[in-house]
């Protein structure tokens, strides 16, 4: 662990742990798994965002630009990117989940997430 000094948290402190990302033949699994059945890249896209939105447990808090925020689901644009509702106050906000730092612990399901950022580097992509 490591100590991030000026962390908005009461106290001044906060403790940050590295978040453990999957194996490559990990995330190759997951995503195969979430795109087993599908034509396109529209369609793998939508399988991706099924599997975040069965698996992320929500809601859950974290900080952007310094702003605490509660991401309270997820949905997918009409370009097929997946992205984080983010609520703060009365205040609403739709943000690429992949651009949402994690907090630590991470939430459930997180994995699912990573193997997204995998799938949009290219990684297990049908032709």
């Amino acid at each position: 662990m490591r100590v991030v000094p000026g962390a908005h948290r009461p106290g001044g402190l906060q403790m940050k742990r590295k978040l453990k990302t999957p194996s490559r033949a990990r995330l190759d699994a997951m995503v195969d798994e979430a795109i087993v059945d599908c034509n396109n890249e529209s369609e793998q896209a939508t399988g991706l965002f099924t599997m975040i939105e069965e698996h992320l447990a929500l809601p859950f808090e974290t900080l952007i630009l310094g702003v605490p925020v509660t991401v309270t689901k997820v949905d997918i644009s009409d370009r097929d990117e997946i992205i984080a509702i983010c609520k703060r106050g009365g205040v609403t906000q739709r943000i690429a989940i992949l651009a949402i730092p994690l907090p630590s612990p991470a939430p459930a399901g997180v994995e699912w997430i990573a193997a997204y950022r995998h799938w949009m580097r290219g990684g297990m992509v049908l032709s």
